[in-house]
C-alpha cells in the first residue's frame, strides 16, 4: 500500500493558501470503482478467510482438536505462557488494528469502513511473508479506550500492525501500547512508509552524488508519516537543521504558536516560511501532503541534482511528467505504481514482521528499522534476476535513476529483510530466541 498516513487527496484553498492552487483530484474510472466492488464481493465477500492448519477428519481428531485433547496445551499454557508459542498459533498472527480515523486518502471514515483497508493489509502479510493476519476495527475515537481496548487482547497475537489512526492521537497509542504490550507494535503509516522512504533517499542521494549527513531537506506535510521518515532520516546520518518541515501553516520554526511536542521535534531556527522558501536551495524534497503543490518554478530553485519524492495519492504533489520536463538533472520518486521509483509499504511491513515473529521480537526498535532499510538499500544494488524481470514486466532493471528501490513484488525481499530485521532483534537484545542457524524465511 503507498504511503498513507497524513497523504491527502483532497485540499480546498484554505488548507495551503500561501502554495500553489491544488489541481483537480483523479478520481477512480467508473470501470475500475465497478471492478474494485466486483472483487470484493465475488466468489466470497471479503478477501481473507481462516483454513485449518491439522486434520479435523476423524472423531479421533476432534479428541485431540477439541475436548478432552484441547485441554493439555491449556494447562502446559497456563503454566508457561510461553508455550502459547509452542501449542498455538500466536507466533505466526498478526492483528490488524485500527479506529478509521484516516483511512487511505479518505479521512475520517469511521472504524467499520476502514475493513476493506484492514482486510487488505491481512491479505498483503499473507501474499508476501506467510504471516497470519487478522483485521480487527475498534469503534471509537477516544485514545485511553483504544489503548485499553487493545492492550486486553494484545496477548492473543505474535505482534500488533496499527492501521489508519489520525496523527497526533496515533503517537500516544502506539507509544502506550508499545510500553503496555509484550509484543512488537507498529504503526505502519509511519514507520513502514518512513523505512521505504528512507531507502530509496538514501540510494537516490548516493546516484546523485549527495549525503544525507550535508543534503538540505525539505520536508511538506507534518502528519504521522512525515515526521517518522524524518525521525528515521535522521537516524541515519541527516542533520535536524537541514530539514525544513511545513504544515499548513507554513515552516516549523522555533517559537511559532499552536505546536505540538511531536512538531516542535521539528521546528528550525530560520527566517524561511513558504515552501517556496523552503525549497529554494534544496537538495530533496519529501511531499506527504497533497496533490500540485510542488509547483514547476519551486522544482527549478532546488539544487543540482535533487531528489523528489513527491508521494501523495493518488495524485503526487508534482507529476513525473512535469518534474521530468523542468529538470533533466532530478530522481523523483511517488507513491504510485504506474511510474518508476514507487515508494510502497508493502516493501516492509511484511518482512519486518516476519523477522520479528521468528526471533519473538518484543518489541519493534530503531535498530530493527535501520536494518531493514539497510537491506533494502542494499538488494536494489544486486542483479535483479530473470524471475524478477518477467514478473515486473520488464527486460532490465539496474541500480540507477529510475531504480532506487526494489519492486513490490520481488521474491528476494522475503529472504533480505527478514534476516536483517531477525538478526538485528537478536543484536539488540529484544528478541525472546537466539538468531537461527540457517535462517532462510518461506511462505
Amino acid at each position: 500500500m503507498p504511503c498513507r498516513g497524513q497523504c491527502f487527496s483532497i485540499f480546498s484553498d484554505a488548507h495551503f493558501p500561501w502554495l500553489v492552487k491544488p489541481g483537480p483530484v483523479i478520481l477512480m474510472s467508473d470501470d475500475l470503482t465497478r471492478a474494485a466492488l466486483a472483487y470484493h464481493a465475488e466468489p466470497t465477500p471479503g478477501k481473507i478467510s481462516i483454513e485449518l492448519s491439522t486434520p479435523a477428519d476423524t472423531l479421533e481428531d476432534l479428541a485431540l482438536a477439541y475436548s478432552p485433547g484441547v485441554a493439555a496445551p491449556c494447562r502446559e499454557i497456563a503454566k508457561d505462557p510461553m508455550d502459547a508459542y509452542i501449542y498455538t498459533g500466536k507466533g505466526n498472527l498478526v492483528a490488524v488494528i485500527t479506529n478509521g480515523t484516516a483511512v487511505l486518502g479518505l479521512g475520517n471514515l469511521g472504524a467499520l469502513a476502514s475493513k476493506p483497508v484492514m482486510e487488505g493489509k491481512a491479505l498483503l502479510f499473507k501474499r508476501f511473508a506467510g504471516v497470519n493476519a487478522v483485521d480487527i476495527e475498534v469503534d471509537t475515537e477516544d485514545p485511553a479506550e483504544f489503548i485499553s481496548t487493545v492492550k486486553c487482547i494484545a496477548d492473543t497475537f505474535g505482534g500488533i500492525n496499527l492501521e489508519d489512526i489520525k496523527a497526533p492521537e496515533c503517537f500516544e497509542i502506539e507509544s502506550a501500547l508499545i510500553e503496555q504490550c509484550k509484543i512488537p507494535v507498529f504503526h505502519d503509516d509511519q514507520h513502514g512508509t518512513a523505512i521505504v522512504t528512507a531507502a530509496g533517499l538514501l540510494n537516490a542521494l548516493e546516484i546523485q552524488g549527495k549525503s544525507v549527513e550535508d543534503a538540505v531537506i525539505t520536508c511538506l506535510g507534518a502528519g504521522a508519516a512525515a515526521i517518522a521518515c524524518m525521525r528515521l532520516i535522521v537516524s541515519m546520518g541527516a542533520r535536524k537543521e537541514n530539514i525544513y518541515m511545513l504544515d499548513r501553516r507554513g515552516v516549523i520554526t522555533v517559537g511559532r504558536e499552536g505546536l505540538n511536542v511531536y512538531k516542535e521535534e521539528f521546528a528550525n531556527v530560520t527566517d524561511k516560511r513558504s515552501l517556496a522558501d523552503a525549497v529554494r536551495g534544496a537538495d530533496v524534497f519529501v511531499g506527504l501532503s497533497g496533490a500540485n503543490l510542488l509547483s514547476p518554478e519551486m522544482l527549478q530553485s532546488m539544487a543540482d541534482r535533487p531528489v523528489v519524492f513527491a508521494c501523495s495519492n493518488p495524485d503526487p504533489e508534482i507529476s513525473p511528467e512535469v518534474a521530468n520536463a523542468v529538470r533533466d538533472d532530478l530522481i523523483i520518486a511517488t507513491g504510485r505504481s504506474d511510474y518508476p521509483n514507487q515508494v510502497n509499504n508493502v516493501l516492509g511491513f511484511p518482512f519486518i514482521f516476519r523477522g520479528a515473529l521468528d526471533v519473538r521480537a518484543g518489541r519493534i526498535n530503531e535498530e530493527m528499522k535501520v536494518a531493514a532499510v539497510r537491506a533494502l538499500c542494499e538488494l536494489t544494488k544486486e542483479a535483479v534476476p530473470q524471475e524478477v524481470l518477467d514478473s515486473c514486466g520488464l527486460d532490465s532493471l539496474a541500480f540507477g535513476t529510475d531504480y532506487i528501490i526494489p519492486k513490490p513484488i520481488d521474491s528476494r525481499l522475503l529472504s533480505w529483510l527478514a534476516p536483517a530485521v531477525a538478526k538485528a532483534a537478536v543484536d539488540s537484545g529484544v528478541a525472546g530466541l537466539p538468531y537461527p542457524e540457517d535462517y532462510q524465511p518461506t511462505l
